[in-house]
């Protein structure tokens, strides 16, 4: 008896666990798919290397759902997002079409974590193992080239 019940609450606290981590992806998959898919250059509604890295990215921070305590889970899967893009970056050195076409995966990944994203200067440093003044210089630099049209 003792067994059973113990059993049916492991059932309750995961049942719990996906209902809370499916109202954060209905919440936040729109946004995280948007920068995965400025990362990639992917046209919106056919990116499919984007929705593998966001795939990848909420599968990460799913599995550590249960041990976030005061964590943003949005942060840790824009971490676990840009961290995979950078992994992959040779992936996604031919561009295909997108808005950020024209930029390297580095400079779109800065462009897209510090403009499209808001992070902070310091922390997209951090976040990339980069010194603020080559995220500062690639950011600069990505601008200009997107101002320059075509």
């Amino acid at each position: 008896m003792r067994e059973q019940r113990r059993h049916q609450a492991t059932a309750q606290l995961h049942h719990a666990r996906d209902r809370d981590f499916e109202a954060y992806v209905a919440g936040a998959a729109g946004r995280l798919l948007h920068a995965a898919t400025l990362l990639t250059t992917e046209p919106p509604g056919r990116a499919p290397r984007a929705q593998a890295l966001l795939t990848a990215a909420l599968a990460a921070t799913y599995a550590r759902w249960d041990r976030l305590r005061d964590e943003d889970p949005y942060d840790l899967t824009r971490r676990e997002l840009a961290a995979r893009f950078a992994r992959a970056a040779w992936r996604f050195h031919r561009p295909y079409g997108g808005i950020l076409s024209r930029l390297t995966p580095l400079e779109r990944l800065v462009v897209v974590v510090r403009l499209y994203e808001g992070v902070a200067e310091e922390q997209t440093a951090a976040l990339l193992g980069l010194p603020a003044d080559r995220v500062r210089a690639t950011c600069t630099r990505a601008v200009t080239v997107l101002r320059r049209g075509p």
